[in-house]
This record gives structure tokens, C-alpha cells and sequence, in this order.
């Protein structure tokens, strides 16, 4: 499902800062090869996490859900040089490492293998944004493993929240569906959260911004 006109979304692109040239390499290489290249962010979504990442000044940040690595490259490169990426998957693309190499911020990115429920309890230290884009139907235990890792003022940002318009369907139209009903579920439960602050933002197909709620 597409939210917006295409015009007005390449306006908004053309508009924009976007990732660099290596960065569209790797999009573009991604479309060519990959059947299920949809899951890439995307330049426009690649924008706006770069400009949160500043406004953040974010030293480091978790990724749950590598997939081509075009979203760890675009976040590494809006961050300082002392800044780090942990990046989790399953798997990684044996041409990944390529690109990120390429553009010169491959030090900044750790790939880490295996399952993320596993992985994500060893990482130490805090993170000062996550960002979850991985399988749906672990989107709330993910969400609760990384607020323990989530810095004191710090954001986490959950992709694919709108699911192509398929969380407006009722329970009972979704019954077969458990990547729809998990996403659903997920936004209700945040919905209820009132120790956060959340906004959920139309772009590409749906981003949570959330943050805990800060005692003054």
C-alpha cells in the first residue's frame, strides 16, 4: 500500500539530505538481487534517521534486523566517529561487508549473528537509539528487551508499525494472520503505555517514535 502520491514522496527525497553514494549502491544493488528488496528503509526513511541521529548527538545504536546492511550503513554514517552501530540478524549478506568497507564508516558497524532474543541480552552498556525492523511477530518482546538497554534519554524506532494498512482490519480478519495481528497487538500495547511518550509517523509503511516519559 502506498501512503502518499510516488510524486510527492520523490519530491520529498530530492528534498531531502540523503544517504551517500555507496549507500545508493547498496540500494541499488539490494533491488537487483533480492526478492524481498521491499524491506529496504529506503532514502527517505534513511534521511530522517540520520537527522534524528543528530539531534540525538548519539553515541551508540542497536539495530535489530540487518537484512543487505543499507540501514546500519545509513545510520553509521550520521554518527561521529567514536560512534557505533550493533547490528543483529540472523544472517548477513556476503556482499554487505563490501559496501560498508567501501564507505570508509565500517568500523563504526558490529554484526552480530544469531537470534536477536539471544543476542540482544549480552550487549553491554546502553544505546541512545534502537531501531527494530525484524521479525513482527517478536516486535513486543524486542521492544521490552530494549528499553533495559534503552540511555536515560534515548528513542526507539519501530518500522513497519502500518503493515500496508492491515492493522486497521479487525481481529477476526487478521485470525490467519500472525505478522499482522503481532504488529497490531504491538501498537496497542504502546498505545496503552502511559509511561511513554510515542508518536507514530505515515512514513513508508509506518514508524513509532517512542521515549520514556522523563520526571521533571
Amino acid at each position: 500500500m502506498s501512503f502518499i502520491d510516488p510524486k510527492i514522496e520523490s519530491y520529498s527525497i530530492e528534498m531531502s539530505t540523503r544517504p551517500s553514494s555507496v549507500c545508493e549502491a547498496l540500494e541499488v544493488h539490494t533491488r537487483k538481487n533480492e526478492e524481498m528488496s521491499q524491506m529496504l528503509i529506503g532514502p527517505l526513511e534513511a534521511s530522517f534517521l540520520g537527522l534524528l541521529l543528530r539531534s540525538l548527538r548519539a553515541k551508540r545504536v542497536l539495530e535489530l534486523g540487518t537484512f543487505t546492511g543499507y540501514s546500519a550503513l545509513a545510520m553509521a554514517e550520521n554518527l561521529e566517529e567514536d560512534g557505533e552501530i550493533h547490528t543483529i540478524d540472523l544472517h548477513k549478506k556476503d556482499y554487505t561487508e563490501r559496501f560498508w568497507l567501501e564507505s570508509g564508516h565500517s568500523k563504526k558497524i558490529h554484526s552480530h549473528l544469531g537470534p536477536a532474543l539471544d543476542v540482544l541480552p549480552k550487549l553491554a552498556g546502553t544505546f541512545d537509539l534502537v531501531f527494530i525492523d525484524a521479525d513482527k511477530e517478536n516486535y513486543i518482546k524486542y521492544f521490552h528487551l530494549a528499553e533495559q538497554k534503552l540511555s536515560p534519554h534515548g528513542v526507539i524506532v519501530v518500522d513497519n508499525v502500518l503493515w500496508s494498512g492491515k492493522v486497521l482490519k479487525s481481529d477476526v480478519e487478521l485470525q490467519d494472520d500472525s505478522s499482522s495481528l503481532a504488529v497490531k497487538r504491538f501498537n496497542e500495547m504502546i498505545q496503552k503505555r502511559t509511561d511513554l511518550h510515542k508518536t507514530l509517523l505515515p512514513i513508508r509503511d509506518g514508524i513509532f517514535l517512542i521515549s520514556r516519559k522523563v520526571n521533571k
